[in-house]
């Protein structure tokens, strides 16, 4: 059985180096990017199951990024990965279509786990977020 296949968007060179040898033993990385509109130039090759996104970016945000996907038709299941913390941002992940989300602080905890929920069609939030999930 061939693993999900993820793409990570971020543009921290330090995450996109640590983050696919984090998921490496339960998914397949099939890319990893700085800029989101070269992401969504190579989407329709990479074919993922799973996109992780940062919300923070200069060139394209991830929220645009998330609701670009779902304009596309894509059925990639969107994660947030990201430092916001602020409930509001949780919400705006929540609409612009996100599965889960996860704080960069506990990615070591929470990603695969994140992940894997998405892929059920479950949600995920981190428990260090100090309120509910957005229904």
């Amino acid at each position: 059985m061939s693993l999900p296949r993820v793409v990570l968007v971020d543009d921290n060179p330090e995450i996109l180096d640590y983050v696919p040898k984090l998921l490496l033993e339960h998914f397949n990385v099939v890319g990893a990017f700085q800029d989101g509109r070269m992401f969504l130039d190579a989407l329709s090759d990479l074919k993922p199951d799973v996109v992780v996104l940062d919300i923070s970016m200069d060139t394209i945000n991830g929220f645009e990024i998330a609701r670009e996907l779902k304009r596309l038709g894509c059925t990639a299941r969107v994660v947030f990965l990201t430092f916001q913390r602020d409930e509001e941002f949780v919400q705006a992940a929540f609409a612009a279509g996100a599965c889960a989300y996860v704080l960069k602080l506990n990615m070591g905890t929470d990603l695969v786990p994140a992940i894997r929920a998405s892929l059920s069609g479950k949600r995920f939030w981190s428990p260090a977020l100090p309120y509910n999930s957005p229904e």
